[in-house]
């Protein structure tokens, strides 16, 4: 879509993008693609991003409790039994993505 006016679509028919239940916030349903026209995630940015914030993903210790120490030889047991590998990416992947080093 190309804007003729700030804020609205050439196509209004298409629109997905709606205001969320929350204070400002913008709720778009279907998949986002910044520099790219083929986005096959969620979000997808093909180049840097600039974050001013805080990222939370569900690994980050902030979002959970009970975090505890485990015993290091165990651990290390299971490590040496886990299936480790070494793998190229597909071209067609890589030339997507913007990778060289495949």
């Amino acid at each position: 879509f190309q804007a003729s006016n700030p804020g609205q679509f050439e196509n209004d028919n298409d629109v997905l993008w709606q205001r969320g239940h929350v204070p400002e916030t913008i709720v778009y349903h279907g998949r986002v693609g910044i520099n790219t026209d083929a986005p096959d995630e969620a979000l997808v940015v093909c180049g840097n991003a600039k974050v001013m914030g805080r990222v939370m993903h569900p690994s980050d210790s902030r979002a959970k409790q009970n975090i505890r120490e485990v015993d290091t030889n165990e651990q290390l047991r299971r490590i040496a039994q886990m299936r480790l590998v070494e793998y190229d990416y597909k071209p067609e992947f890589a030339s997507v993505m913007g990778i060289k080093n495949t």
